[in-house]
């Protein structure tokens, strides 16, 4: 089985409540409290193992934080991968509102970070020697701007496929440098790389420029209700969201990527592939909080939208 390592340089402490109401100045009380491992890259690995895939998860740590971070991992038996920093990993809060049943989130930007943490990162990159690279996430306060070039040349030492999830200076340094395996951009974070808004033309034709440039072999496009587009060198996939309740939005666009990555990780053709991070993200959406999604519901999910598992699969 083909390997997976995530990469997140700002994690987080998903930390979710219910309150009866949220209201200015008085103590909101939070019952049914949860606490889980947060930030991109950590929830596609979160995403990868609850899928049967084995998967390792890179991330800058810090403090007491960050130990609690890997206590959380270790319980959901992923393997975690710690690189020191100075500053404390953050704690992020989201409070469901039942009067309303609007919900809230509270996100700090967490510490800033330095070049020498962000090339002990690559040099941990550069021991994988199978299986695919994963850096998902938005650059932390501090981190250079080629820091996911930089984990891209060093995948690239072994010549592992090197995905990419993340927005602004970051992505267009990264689409730069090219030779990314699949870049997954939002439509507002393709539309930021393009310079104006996209209509569904627009997408695709930018997609495809991408892929022409050499700076990545596919994209895939989430456009949340709207479904989510793949481009690839000689065929260009469009999917319509798959249709659920939706409770939550945190987390689809990992859960999309996390399952996309494992498919193709498994050798499973691209179409299904793309079809398995559909039902993924929607099953995401079915749940309430910061909670991601479970594996029976994804497989249910993509079964009744026509996918087709390999005979292979647990």
């Amino acid at each position: 089985m083909a390997s997976v390592l995530t990469i997140t340089l700002n994690p987080t402490i998903d930390v979710f409540g219910e309150a009866a109401e949220v209201r200015p100045t008085h103590k909101v009380r939070l019952k049914d409290t949860s606490f889980e491992p947060g930030g991109g890259g950590i929830n596609v690995a979160r995403i990868i193992s609850t899928l049967g895939g084995e998967v390792e998860a890179l991330a800058l740590s810090g403090w007491e934080m960050g130990d609690f971070l890997g206590r959380l991992l270790k319980d959901e038996g992923i393997a975690y991968h710690p690189i020191p920093m100075e500053g404390e990993t953050r704690v992020a809060l989201m409070v469901h509102d039942q009067s309303t049943g609007l919900e809230y989130r509270f996100l700090p930007e967490g510490p800033e970070v330095h070049a020498r943490e962000i090339d002990a990162c690559a040099e941990a990159v550069l021991h994988k020697k199978e299986g695919f690279v994963v850096a998902s996430g938005s650059l932390p306060r501090g981190a250079p701007v080629d820091s996911y070039v930089r984990f891209a040349r060093a995948a690239g030492v072994n010549r592992l496929p090197f995905v990419l999830d993340s927005s602004g200076d970051a992505l267009k340094a990264a689409l730069a440098h090219g030779g990314i395996f699949l870049v997954k951009p939002s439509q507002s974070e393709l539309e930021s790389y393009a310079g104006h808004q996209l209509d569904a033309g627009g997408i695709e034709t930018t997609a495809r420029a991408i892929i022409a440039r050499g700076q990545a072999r596919m994209v895939a496009v989430t456009l949340g209700a709207d479904g989510a587009v793949l481009a690839t060198p000689d065929r260009l996939l469009r999917l319509p969201a798959i249709q659920v309740d939706v409770r939550s939005t945190v987390g689809a666009g990992d859960s999309f990527l996390g399952a996309m990555v494992w498919a193709l990780s498994e050798g499973w053709q691209v179409e299904q592939a793309f079809l398995l991070g559909m039902a993924a993200g929607a099953a995401a959406t079915g749940n309430p909080g910061t909670s991601l999604c479970r594996k029976e519901d994804v497989f249910g999910l993509f079964e009744k939208a026509g996918g087709k598992a390999p005979p292979s699969r647990a």
